[in-house]
């Protein structure tokens, strides 16, 4: 059964940095790719990023330049650094695996039913 568990979240202020972690388990993370997702109170969840299994990333317009995803296969984990962060990002963030064709990722979910619980971040002075 494919797993996620999300770590990372915190409170910080605005401007402020953190790092989320992602791991997998229960199938071969190198085959993949997977995206990270927020979800704020009342609203819809949206795709943040995503890295496909050779390593290409994307990004939603809103976090270019502020967030990166990266992947550690030995340690089968997906990082999502998050930089200058704003009050409006305050979310529960997830990952999972993403839609992949020819080395590109597409931040939309492979599959619905291993969503985890997320990580709660909060972005306040």
């Amino acid at each position: 059964q494919w797993q996620f568990v999300e770590s990372g979240g915190n409170l910080v202020q605005p401007g402020g940095s953190l790092r989320l972690s992602c791991a997998a388990s229960g199938f071969s993370l190198d085959s993949y790719a997977i995206g990270w997702f927020r979800q704020a109170p009342g609203k819809v969840r949206e795709g943040v990023s995503c890295i496909s299994s050779s390593h290409n990333t994307y990004y939603a317009d809103s976090v270019k330049g502020r967030f990166t995803t990266s992947r550690d296969s030995a340690k089968s984990t997906v990082y999502l650094h998050l930089d200058n962060l704003k009050p409006e990002e305050s979310a529960v963030y997830f990952c999972t695996a993403t839609q992949q064709l020819g080395g590109l990722c597409a931040i939309r979910e492979l599959r619905t039913d291993s969503w985890g619980q997320g990580t709660q971040v909060t972005v306040s002075s």
